[in-house]
């Protein structure tokens, strides 16, 4: 089939998608094209939950071969940290032949323009979708997620951010007409005419630095934000989670070659154990975006040496919760518990600091002490997660010993309020599956500050007993300031202390929830709607997804003529 024929069936099929994202992208409303639910899939092409399983099971000890230019070698050795091996190995690319080879199909998928682009991005994103019981598997068995949130976290929700990040960048791409006429009359001479061309020019080629935990949900807003602007996309994984973005480079790649242009657009460049390749790709002088997700001390890096990029960072943060007064106390607690739980606190939105007055708070259930708002969250959580099959689907497996050392050391930092217990995996049973610490802390003993100033990746979490409001708002504007946040909460039934949360939040650039007691968490974001990070902290410089993350990857280029 013609390329010309292939985009006008695309453009047919997806047009009315995008047209509805890029309504929602302004009133912000829910929506979602792609289903929640499991049992949504097994029909007109898609997986259902058996054939995904048999299908991630045909990928164990396999060689996945993308056709890619450049292959040097074979790489893998992904371990479940459900404790199985997957076996699979992927391309190991030679830099100094790919790059060429990605910068080669640029010409023809810039002339492409934005509309061709984005229906093309919204059919990669549709055979996505119809495997999303296979890539559930492979985040899983990558990250560590318990299944269920591997499959709306790794597949509807990580679609959705794709779409979005599609949506803004064509917005963004056609807000300046392609052709304009000029005409500035002279008076009695001739008026000067010129025609004007604008042409949204890609900046060259992008590298996406996934993350272990994420690795689609993170990955796809950077990856198709560029892919629809023009851009050409080498895709570095985490060489502990590449399967869920190897996948979605060969379907990326199948779907540009059926489209008419060069399937080398989109690669992925897996590396050796210790090889170090983001670094060595960061500062390439072909790559110009670099999207990455992961350590500060790497986002910094980038930062500071990816000079010939525009560099967009998600790093690490200390998110807080203020707890002032509430009147829904059982249900404060139990959004709090499930929040903590949620993934084993894995989540880059996770609440860590729960800065609670030393007096104690008010609510609905009569005075509370600090000490009893700590023992009631600690019971909170204890509830939760009492049924072991219930912990195993809240808490999925730890990613990695980092987080696992970090949980055991963290109850020598004060009085330990909620211990953790190692639950068993009826199915993995070397998954290391930890319920989470709640350790009580004091804020006005500065030994106290090197445990909630820093971020305790995982399940660990502070209840910080605080002399005032005042200093609880103190200490969150210097936590937002000096660590960063990508997500503040506060539980307040005073209007002025609710105002002032909010003017903190406002001057210090953090996303806020106020008085979260229902369905809705403050670890969670709706894409179309909600911004993940603001890029106004440290936390990160950049939020998924607003028009700032498309903006800087293309530039309009001008051209006049008489």
């Amino acid at each position: 089939m013609a390329a010309e024929s292939v985009a006008h069936r695309l453009t047919a099929q997806h047009r009315p998608t995008l047209d509805k994202a890029l309504e929602v992208i302004r009133t912000r409303a829910y929506w979602s094209p792609h289903p929640e639910h499991p049992k949504a899939y097994g029909e007109n092409g898609s997986l259902d939950a058996a054939a995904g399983k048999a299908a991630f099971d045909a990928l164990r000890g396999t060689r996945l071969d993308l056709g890619q230019p450049g292959t040097d070698d074979w790489v893998g050795g992904e371990v479940s940290p459900y404790g199985i091996e997957l076996g699979v190995t992927y391309p190991h690319p030679d830099i100094d032949v790919l790059l060429p080879a990605m910068r080669a199909g640029q010409r023809a998928w810039r002339e492409a323009g934005p509309e061709v682009r984005a229906v093309v991005c919204l059919e990669i994103l549709k055979r996505i979708s119809d495997r999303t019981h296979e890539f559930a598997h492979a985040v899983m068995h990558t990250s560590g997620q318990a299944f269920m949130m591997a499959l709306q976290a790794g597949g509807p929700h990580a679609q959705d951010r794709g779409l979005e990040a599609v949506a803004y960048a064509y917005a963004e791409q056609t807000r300046t007409p392609d052709r304009a006429e000029w005409t500035k009359p002279q008076g009695k001479r001739d008026p000067l005419v010129l025609t004007k061309t604008f042409t949204a020019v890609p900046r060259g080629v992008a590298l996406v630095i996934g993350c272990n935990t994420f690795p689609t949900w993170n990955g796809y807003p950077g990856l198709f934000a560029s892919l629809a602007t023009g851009n050409a996309v080498l895709v570095k994984p985490h060489p502990r989670a590449v399967l869920p973005l190897a996948l979605t480079v060969a379907i990326a790649r199948e779907v540009l070659a059926e489209a008419g242009f060069a399937a080398d657009l989109v690669a992925l460049a897996a590396e050796r154990p210790g090889e170090g390749l983001a670094k060595t790709l960061a500062t390439r002088p072909e790559i110009r975006i670099i999207d990455y997700t992961g350590s500060t001390s790497f986002g910094d890096w980038l930062e500071t040496h990816a000079h010939q990029a525009q560099v967009y960072t998600e790093k690490a943060g200390v998110n807080t919760v203020l707890v002032h007064s509430t009147d829904d106390y059982k249900g404060m607690l139990a959004n709090l518990a499930f929040s903590l739980s949620l993934y084993s606190g894995q989540m880059c939105t996770t609440p860590q600091n729960l800065l609670i007055p030393r007096e104690g708070i008010t609510t609905d259930a009569g005075a509370k002490t600090y000490d009893e708002v700590a023992t009631d969250l600690a019971k909170a959580v204890e509830g939760l997660l009492g049924d072991d099959a219930r912990a195993n689907a809240l808490l999925g497996a730890l990613v990695n010993p980092d987080v696992k050392a970090r949980l055991e050391a963290a109850s020598g930092l004060g009085e330990v309020a909620l211990a953790s217990r190692e639950v068993a995996h009826p199915e993995f049973p070397e998954a290391v599956v930890r319920t989470p610490v709640l350790v009580k802390l004091d804020g006005a003993k500065p030994d106290a500050e090197a445990a909630y100033l820093s971020e305790c990746f995982g399940p660990v979490s502070f209840a910080v007993a605080v002399d005032s409001t005042d200093d609880a708002l103190a200490l969150l504007r210097r936590t937002i300031r000096e660590k960063g946040a990508m997500t503040v909460g506060a539980y307040t039934t005073s209007p002025e202390v609710e105002e002032a949360v909010e003017e903190v939040c406002l001057e210090e650039c953090a996303q806020l929830s106020l008085n979260l007691t229902g369905g809705v968490y403050v670890n969670q974001t709706a894409a179309f709607s909600d911004f993940h990070g603001s890029g106004g902290n440290p936390a990160a410089n950049a939020a998924l997804c607003d028009a700032a993350f498309v903006a800087g990857r293309f530039r309009t280029v001008e051209v006049r003529r008489p």
